[in-house]
């Protein structure tokens, strides 16, 4: 109904003796905007257009509004893990599941990235959204870090062809030389449980439904993309920032 009021509002400048004061019952308001439609076919196309930048602008202003309040989270967090150029000049942060086939296929994509510009900093931010193997999974991996295996138990994991469970995770931790029995223990430490929150809360906020994920300067990237696709983000990503 305000559309058309809306509508119909702007309809009667165009009729003599008729000002947007005057009474118009609902009625006539439909009228004067289906004579408009007639008259002028396109209107309906252009409404569309104009709705579209609209809500795409007020998308854009709401994602930037949270990188801006959220950049130290993103980029900083000393609790999550940061591979390739720890001084890198530019941020690459990717959320991933063990068990998301496009997160095992993403990954030689990113490492290509990583190998191909010695400037990248690399942030990993654990998100287990696909099951209890998941969770599982990603609490095993950042328990690694006190073992000092992260990267290769990533790497090994990444690497499965079955899926992430208990008894595929601790597979792969005796094969990378994990201590299990300590990795068991660590698992349970607040900050493990602190990291998976903080990725929930970020992804939540982002709008990112699904893995992987990939945050670089100002964009969000979400889904499988080859390494090209992230190169040329992170070059537009550094042109903007000198």
């Amino acid at each position: 109904m305000k559309t058309l009021i809306t509508c119909a509002l702007l309809a009667t400048t165009a009729l003599p003796g008729m000002t947007a004061a005057d009474e118009l019952t609902e009625e006539q308001i439909k009228e004067l905007v289906y004579e408009a439609i007639r008259e002028n076919p396109g209107i309906i196309m252009e409404a569309v257009a104009i709705l579209e930048r609209s809500q795409q602008q007020a998308q854009e202003n709401a994602v930037a509004k949270v990188l801006n309040e959220e950049r130290d989270r993103l980029e900083q967090d000393p609790n999550a893990i940061v591979l390739g150029n720890p001084d890198g000049d530019v941020t690459v942060v990717e959320f991933f599941d063990y068990n998301c086939p496009y997160c095992r296929r993403v990954m030689p994509e990113v490492y290509t990235l990583v190998e191909q510009d010695p400037n990248v900093r690399l942030v990993y931010r654990e998100w287990p959204i696909l099951g209890e193997g998941s969770d599982f999974a990603a609490r095993a991996a950042l328990a690694s870090r006190n073992q000092g295996l992260y990267e290769e138990f990533h790497i090994a994991m990444m690497a499965m062809e079955d899926r992430a469970e208990e008894a595929s995770v601790l597979r792969i931790a005796r094969e990378v030389g994990l201590d299990i029995e300590q990795l068991r223990q660590d698992m349970d430490a607040p900050e493990i449980d602190e990291h998976i929150a903080t990725s929930m809360d970020l992804t939540r906020a982002l709008g990112f439904s699904g893995t992987p994920s990939f945050v670089i300067g100002d964009a969000l990237i979400p889904g499988y993309v080859e390494a090209q696709v992230l190169i040329d983000e992170v070059d537009k990503t550094r042109a903007q920032a000198n």
